[in-house]
């Protein structure tokens, strides 16, 4: 993904397929957009950037009839427009894949896609066209498996398919990439550059600044709500892009050399797992060992059992006590706020519904997974605790929000994965499980999270982190495994390691006939 996008000389009439004017989105707390302009040409790929909070997303929803801008014009195809809701978008020929997915859980596949088409369609044959796309675009799907089955990756499957369904003339994709492989990636620009030479305009919102330098024709940067500055990424570095985003300098992770101490504190042995669920993938003879003050990294393919092994570990699901220990004790059989208590952090890939109730307060969010800390006191909640709880985890961590009242779905995703990472820390644990820690982040806001997990491990916690970044783990974990369908590789010091094995790994060939008899992920080391 490193070669440039080609020339692009815009339209021969010079026409803009959409053009923004003086765009201003007012909320109680915040002006998320300010008088924003905007100019996209047929054919043309172009980025916006921003930190979290900037006003990309809200301004992607004017766009898309989500949200109503308070002041400004939308010009579409050459005459002005007012976008009421998203059946005009979509009837205009706009289509708009989301960071947070909108899906219904207890529906099919094919039954949520069907639920986002303006004309009549009969379901064998939308799904048989389903799985031809989504074939065809490198993004498999089975169209009748339930939604709750899906991991996070492939739901983000499911919104991009549902998407390029409509063949829209404009299409927005809101942090596209951020839980697809490589291999994935690559075929979805290889679909987004064909599109673009048919005439298609995209606008790509992504903090993956590499992404942007080989996908992108041009970028409009974003701070504070404001226009800051125009690029064309090919022409840029991804450190003067940073610059752009951020203000600054993109800051460097330190990472303290790992003193190698032996004292393992999360312990997993033995442990097998067949899911409830038919299309879940079943854990086969699990073995890890995390030690005080280390970072070991989970690497592999959405889909191949990290669900269920994140839920095995936080005690969503229990088994017999010795498959899990913390700190010498047996917890496999405790559910999960009994193995809070015993000093275990969770921190999931879901932020929005499992990390934290969305019209729900901060304050409230934190009495949830909190309530050990003197926020609830004889069954009785402390409303001030929760609030001063809150507020001290909003300034330790640099949540940018209205404060402790501000309900969660109104934070971007950065300064709510923050919070919910914040919260977790001020528990003082013994060990952290996090997933995909910085999903969907920009990148001064994924340094700071890095950096915050590198510091909290070098102070004694051991600490594991399941993420689809392979940048991510080789920045900040000390060892590396990989789980494939359903089994986890040998723990290698990332010293030992590259990008190519870790990503044959994750196509399961460390999976061989003598995979059952291997010994804990603590051996390599």
């Amino acid at each position: 993904m490193s070669t440039p996008p080609p020339p692009f000389s815009g339209p021969p009439d010079g026409l803009p397929r959409l053009e923004l004017t003086g765009i201003t989105k007012r909320y109680p707390s915040v002006v998320a957009n300010d008088g924003i302009h905007l100019k996209v040409a047929p054919g043309e790929i172009h980025a916006v950037l921003g930190e979290n909070g900037a006003g990309k997303s809200t301004l992607m929803k004017i766009i898309y009839g989500a949200v109503q801008a308070d002041a400004g014009q939308i010009q579409w195809n050459g005459r002005e427009v007012v976008i009421a809701n998203p059946s005009e978008a979509r009837r205009l020929g706009i289509g708009m894949v989301f960071q947070h997915f909108s899906l219904f859980e207890t529906l099919t596949v094919v039954e949520n896609i069907a639920l986002a088409l303006d004309e009549p369609f009969d379901l064998k044959g939308l799904a048989a066209r389903v799985s031809e796309v989504s074939q065809r675009y490198g993004l498999p799907l089975d169209p009748q498996r339930l939604v709750y089955s899906l991991s996070v990756g492939e739901r983000q499957r499911v919104e991009i398919v549902r998407c390029l369904l409509q063949a829209p003339q404009l299409l927005i994709l809101d942090e596209p990439t951020s839980v697809l492989t490589p291999q994935a990636v690559q075929k979805l620009f290889e679909t987004l550059r064909r599109l673009s030479s048919e005439g298609v305009s995209i606008l790509y919102i992504s903090h993956k600044l590499h992404e942007i330098q080989s996908l992108c024709h041009s970028a409009t940067v974003m701070r504070g709500g404001k226009v800051t500055g125009t690029a064309t990424p090919s022409r840029e570095t991804p450190a003067s892009l940073a610059r752009m985003m951020i203000g600054r300098e993109l800051p460097v992770c330190a990472v303290p050399a790992f003193t190698g101490e032996a004292t393992p504190v999360l312990s997993v042995r033995g442990l097998s797992h067949i899911p409830d669920d038919p299309f879940g993938t079943a854990l086969k003879d699990i073995a890890l060992e995390v030690r005080r003050g280390e970072i070991l990294g989970i690497a592999g393919i959405s889909g191949n059992g990290q669900a269920e092994l994140l839920a095995a570990l936080s005690g969503e699901t229990t088994g017999p006590a010795g498959t899990v220990s913390l700190a010498g004790t047996p917890v496999g059989h405790l559910d999960a706020g009994r193995r809070r208590a015993q000093g275990l952090a969770f921190v999931p890939e879901e932020r929005l519904g499992r990390g934290a109730v969305p019209p729900m307060s901060l304050a409230d969010n934190a009495t949830l997974s909190a309530h050990g800390q003197g926020l609830v006191k004889r069954g009785l909640l402390r409303p001030k605790a929760a609030w001063a709880f809150a507020k001290t985890c909003i300034e330790r961590f640099d949540v940018r929000c209205g404060g402790p009242g501000a309900a969660a779905r109104s934070l971007s995703g950065g300064n709510l994965q923050k919070f919910i990472v914040g919260r977790e820390i001020m528990q003082q644990p013994i060990a952290m499980v996090v997933a995909q820690p910085t999903w969907g982040v920009d990148v001064g806001a994924a340094a700071f999270l890095r950096q915050t997990l590198i510091d909290l491990s070098r102070s004694g916690v051991a600490i594991l982190v399941i993420s689809e970044e392979l940048e991510e783990l080789f920045e900040i974990c000390d060892r590396i495994a990989v789980l494939a369908e359903g089994r986890l590789s040998e723990a290698v010091p990332k010293q030992q390691t590259n990008a190519e094995k870790i990503g044959l790994q994750m196509s399961g060939l460390f999976a061989d006939a003598h995979a059952t008899d291997r010994e804990p992920a603590h051996a390599a080391a």
